[in-house]
């Protein structure tokens, strides 16, 4: 194990003692909010340092196994004991370095996933459709729930855009962090049911993933730089929809972002999930530009972050799924379509990882 990672973890260690001391004196129940506090981080920091205690048990039984080598009697034992301990101790490091990276304090968050139709007319919002029923089964399979905040459908039942809410519910899963890789450009390739000669056609759907804000932690926005417009909801909803104008479009002015919501029963709740998603946009953009400056010098595993970049490629006459960012190609189209994400987000996962290691090796060298 690197010298850095030693000295980190020596400081888990250090400050796990440190937590038990506080925790265990008399007077800390009478500020219950440090209490709460403390008991959270003794339980990620207790994580840590127990695998770092047994990182270090491991290496300890190595040397007395070696130390048994030179008895003919116990010298197979030895080197079994060995030959374990030296396989648990590369699961084990592997299994600290991911404990000891940064985390994304979004990743726990619900999220507003938005599909918006592209480049290829009908084709691309049938596609904005089937991509929605893929990340709708996912979440199924996650047990999240799930609620279309907006949409904008298409004459052949498609969309031209949607917005879906996850949320997970009782599951312990980071919506959020599964979630954000998957924003990007996803193209399609396959033959149209509107294609009469059997050609295959190229179209395009972008997907943007934004955590739901803090309602504590929000940004706050100014009535003034909100211009709100009502107007009667289409779409399916049967006949109270359309015998009022409940449907809203918030216009934030400074920046032009806009957000709408036709979904609910009533103005007053269209609204408000309105400002919610307007809120989650807001922040992404300035999240977008602070990222963008500090990745200034060296592109990302994402790209740039731009929703135009192409991150995935769909192609159904193979059968095939290509991330590009980081050259996975599974050949399982048709599983994946129906939800089967987890190979996609646990490679994506693992490369940004190990591109976070490699950072914080360069950064200790």
């Amino acid at each position: 194990m690197k010298a850095f990672l030693r000295a980190q973890l020596e400081r888990y260690t250090q400050r796990l003692a440190e937590l038990d001391f506080l925790l265990s004196r008399e007077d800390i129940m009478k500020d219950m909010a440090q209490f709460m506090a403390l008991s959270r981080e003794h339980t990620e920091v207790g994580a840590v340092a127990s695998r770092y205690a047994r990182y270090l048990q491991r290496e300890a039984d190595i040397q007395t196994a070696q130390a048994m080598l030179d008895d003919a009697d116990l010298q197979a034992m030895a080197q079994e004991e060995i030959a374990n301990a030296q396989a648990e101790l590369l699961e084990l490091e592997a299994e600290l370095q991911r404990m000891l990276l940064p985390k994304d304090p979004d990743d726990a968050r619900a999220a507003f996933l938005e599909i918006r139709a592209g480049t290829g007319g009908d084709e691309s919002a049938l596609f904005a459709a089937d991509l929605l029923r893929m990340y709708s089964r996912f979440a199924e399979r996650q047990g999240w729930r799930t609620e279309i905040m907006s949409e904008s459908t298409s004459e052949l039942g498609g969309y031209k855009e949607v917005v879906l809410r996850l949320d997970k519910g009782s599951t312990s899963d980071n919506v959020y962090g599964l979630l954000k890789f998957e924003s990007g450009g996803h193209r399609v390739q396959r033959v149209p049911a509107t294609e009469t000669q059997g050609r295959i056609h190229t179209s395009a759907c972008t997907v943007a993933v934004l955590p739901e804000p803090d309602e504590t932690e929000a940004i706050k926005l100014n009535p003034a730089d909100l211009r709100i417009d009502t107007f009667r909801a289409s779409g399916a909803g049967g006949q109270h929809i359309n015998k009022t104008d409940s449907a809203v479009r918030v216009t934030h002015l400074p920046t032009g972002i806009v957000a709408e919501c036709q979904d609910g029963r009533s103005q007053h709740s269209n609204k408000a999930q309105a400002l919610r998603v307007l809120t989650a946009r807001i922040q992404e953009k300035e999240r977008s530009e602070r990222a963008a400056k500090d990745a200034a010098t060296r592109k990302g595993l994402i790209g740039s972050g731009d929703r135009s970049d192409r991150i995935r490629t769909y192609n159904f006459p193979q059968g095939r799924l290509t991330d590009h960012r980081i050259n996975l190609t599974l050949y399982k189209l048709g599983l994946v379509m129906e939800g089967d994400l987890g190979d996609v987000i646990q490679a994506m996962r693992h490369a940004h990882e190990a591109e976070q290691l490699q950072a914080l090796e360069v950064g200790n060298t």
